[in-house]
């Protein structure tokens, strides 16, 4: 999960919330690069960078203009890349704000929420007989996660729920009459514009937490099993706690919010574990009782654009452009050729530095061999003036020795 270029803080903050959700599974202190640029904030980019050495199969970026909120999500190393408009989300702190009982993830049911992968729901998006591109998200988003085999998983492993709810609205098409009315010219300025027509497919992300509650107790036992200390300062006796009335039967005072009533976990749902799950007094063959209470964060997305290639190839699906066979047809040739003029180009400029590379390399043997041919010759001039003048040595002795000899015979 990434952003790119300029965000809000908020946007920021949702990057975070959104790693959370995708727990434990996914770079949760990632840092995008600094620079940002058109090619080191690619997608390409990421995916050359983390595919190998982090082993990251989906890339999510977040990217944010004057207009919209996108995020692109792509499977590495080929694609294809799907795009979504966020019209509206809520941060998880914010999903916390509202809640009565918020989830605690600090207390022993919480202990380790976030260390195993999330039980992934799709909701709502058809059998086989969907639409390709909604059959494309339903697989995208399963496969983001890890699978989860029924017959080995341990209970207390599921502890979270990320729920993926597709929404489709019918929408009633455009009035005719109005459309031939406005297209005529016929209405005056002050008429109300044709109207247009709705977003009708969304996508909704939720995120639940599984709350474990013993339901084969009272309340108030459930409180003491949980290590939930009450306050029993105006109590004589602790089994006036217990049983909700004093010695003489009167009904004990309430003690450390004892008010709740016992029929609470009734809006859970009530099931015999087979395993021991997360939390105190949820043992084997134990009844509890199961509630899902949500972590956040909360987001709205609507499909736009479904690529083959990661982030680039030919377009799929489009949910504003509608074009005829021959229109897509002509696309795919424009797009199969771009790919052909790239890859020519590429292998052009790979020709002309191996070219370069190979006359630099001859350009530097060539300055090589001038150079030792330069010194070979150095040295035999040295070799020769050495060997002229020890000749004119040995001449000029002979002839001292010589004159020698003549001055002996005169005298």
């Amino acid at each position: 999960m990434v952003r790119r270029g300029k965000v809000e803080s908020e946007v920021t903050e949702l990057v975070s919330d959104l790693r959370n959700v995708m727990s434990p599974y996914t770079a949760l202190n990632f840092r995008e690069d600094t620079k940002n640029t058109k090619l080191s904030g690619s997608l390409a980019h990421y995916a050359k960078e983390m595919t190998g050495p982090l082993g990251v199969t989906h890339i999510l970026s977040l990217s944010q203009n004057a207009h919209r909120l996108s995020l692109r999500l792509a499977r590495t190393p080929a694609g294809p890349t799907l795009t979504f408009k966020i019209p509206r989300f809520s941060l998880a702190r914010q999903v916390r704000a509202v809640q009565r009982r918020p989830f605690d993830t600090a207390s022993s049911g919480g202990a380790g929420l976030m260390t195993k992968s999330p039980i992934v729901v799709t909701n709502n998006f058809g059998d086989a007989g969907a639409a390709p591109h909604v059959k494309l998200m339903r697989i995208t988003f399963q496969n983001m996660f890890p699978a989860i085999n029924v017959a080995t998983v341990k209970l207390a492993d599921c502890r979270r729920v990320v729920l993926f709810n597709f929404i489709r609205r019918d929408v009633p098409p455009p009035s005719t009459s109005a459309a031939v009315v406005v297209a005529a010219g016929k209405d005056d300025d002050k008429s109300t514009p044709p109207p247009v027509e709705e977003e009708d497919e969304e996508v909704e992300i939720r995120h639940y937490a599984i709350r474990a509650q013993p339901t084969d107790v009272s309340t108030r036992v459930r409180r003491l099993v949980q290590s939930r200390i009450p306050d029993l300062s105006r109590l004589d006796d602790i089994s006036d706690y217990i049983t909700g009335t004093t010695a003489s039967g009167a009904p004990a005072p309430c003690a450390g919010g004892g008010g709740m009533s016992d029929s609470e976990a009734e809006e859970d749902e009530e099931v015999v574990l087979p395993q021991d799950y997360a939390g105190r007094g949820n043992g084997k063959s134990r009844k509890s009782g199961l509630k899902l209470v949500e972590l956040g964060p909360r987001v709205r997305m609507k499909l736009s654009k479904v690529e083959r290639g990661l982030a680039g190839g030919d377009v799929m699906y489009h949910a504003y452009v509608r074009k005829d066979p021959e229109e897509v047809k002509k696309k795919r040739e424009e797009v199969e050729n771009q790919k052909i003029m790239k890859k020519r180009r590429r292998e052009e400029q790979e020709e002309n530095v191996r070219r370069k590379k190979e006359a630099e390399d001859n350009k530097r043997e060539g300055k090589r061999m001038r150079r030792e041919e330069k010194g070979r010759l150095a040295m035999e001039e040295l070799r020769k003036e050495v060997r002229g003048g020890g000749g004119s040595e040995e001449e000029s002795g002979e002839e001292n020795s010589t004159d020698g000899s003549e001055d002996v015979d005169n005298e």
